[in-house]
């Protein structure tokens, strides 16, 4: 179950000649929302219509705390920041590459990147944020890039996965872990998908594929076939 005051949002982009629907999260405070990913350029628009359906809008979004630097996390921020004021958090291993001081770790060296954005916030995992759903911990889950953390909310036993684990995968359970083409150090992100299965998870949020009724046996399973 998603707690109140968290709200999981479903945007559609056009991205390499496919579409593209990604899950960014968003999270109720009492000194504003946090974002919890961005999505692609085009996003601000669809952000605004999620939020305004929870009764919320775009000014009401104080700070964003990107899961990791890839662009279909990352690339709309600069909109965002045009938009509203904003502080930018991510952990200290992604922000480099968020404030291109580094290319991103996915794109070719040659390649056009993002724009980059100013990172306010370095967080280095174990930081909690007090929200309307209670305690969020970062949660360190490097391996699918650097620095990549994962949000969980211990009142509630929700997880926000981020990329560390997917629900958008072939065959009769979607849930499953990082995809390998997209994760460079697959055997460092597997030792994160142990360390979620250490936490006491009733439902998990992914951004690609969305919220699925995995709980702590269910990423512990994961962790086992992965490793095997």
């Amino acid at each position: 179950m998603t707690p109140e005051g968290v709200h999981t949002l479903t945007f559609e982009f056009e991205f390499g000649g496919r579409e593209l629907t990604v899950h960014p999260a968003a999270v109720e405070t009492d000194h504003g929302v946090v974002l919890l990913d961005v999505g692609l350029p085009g996003a601000t628009d669809q952000l605004g219509d999620a939020l305004a359906e929870a009764g919320l809008s775009l000014a009401d979004v104080s700070m964003v705390l990107l899961t990791h630097h890839d662009g279909d996390h990352a690339a709309g921020l600069t909109e965002l920041e045009g938009e509203t004021p904003l502080i930018v958090a991510t952990h200290e291993d992604e922000a480099p590459y968020v404030d291109g001081r580094r290319h991103p770790v996915k794109t070719d060296s040659d390649d056009e990147r993002y724009p980059p954005a100013t990172v306010d916030l370095e967080l280095t995992g174990g930081e909690t944020f007090h929200t309307a759903a209670g305690p969020m911990w970062v949660v360190e889950t490097p391996g699918h890039s650097p620095g990549h953390v994962s949000l969980y909310f211990p009142d509630h036993r929700f997880l926000v996965a981020g990329d560390a684990v997917t629900n958008d995968n072939e065959g009769p359970d979607a849930f499953g872990g990082p995809k390998p083409h997209f994760t460079p150090e697959m055997d460092v992100a597997v030792e994160s998908v142990g360390r979620l299965a250490e936490l006491d998870v009733e439902t998990t949020h992914c951004y690609h594929g969305g919220t699925a009724d995995a709980d702590t046996d269910r990423i512990a399973t994961i962790y086992d076939e992965l490793r095997t």
